[in-house]
């Protein structure tokens, strides 16, 4: 599970590196608040630079891919540890947490709180990101959940 979470967020930075000009679109819409509703009281919180759009995009990527990287790295310390001793095995876990602190600072504070909420992304119908972020981040901590268990001798 955890080597699939890493596949997804690199795959999920990747496809933003490769298709940059078509996923910066969606950075741009919803930083420039041009799709919320008329008239928004919070309008006067949109960010109309393109060169902050193209930081906040990089900041994002550089987010999925570190997730991407904590998640590789948990897979495999925790495969080599299979075999030793519980607290061992346990231990080998910190990149696991790592990763899913990463990912929930991506889709659900990234995506939800400042998207979502700062900049009204929830008013868009085009340009709405928020189911999407909540089944990749409901998806993180449901697999932490499961490896956070304590795994004891037997």
């Amino acid at each position: 599970m955890v080597a699939s979470l890493a596949a997804f967020a690199l795959l999920v930075a990747y496809g933003n590196i490769a298709d940059y000009a078509s996923n910066f679109e969606f950075v741009r819409h919803v930083l420039s608040m041009d799709t919320t509703f008329p008239g928004n009281a919070l309008a006067h919180r949109a960010i109309t630079t393109p060169i902050l759009w193209h930081a906040a995009y990089w900041l994002i990527i550089a987010g999925e891919g570190m997730t991407g990287l904590a998640f590789a790295l948990g897979a495999v310390n925790m495969v080599r540890s299979l075999r030793l001793d519980a607290d061992r095995f346990q231990q080998s876990k910190r990149f696991v947490y790592v990763g899913a602190a990463a990912a929930f600072l991506v889709w659900f504070f990234g995506f939800m709180v400042v998207g979502g909420e700062w900049f009204a992304m929830w008013q868009s119908e085009t340009w709405n990101g928020q189911q999407a972020a909540f089944r990749f981040y409901m998806t993180v901590l449901g697999v932490l959940l499961f490896v956070a268990q304590r795994d004891d001798r037997i």
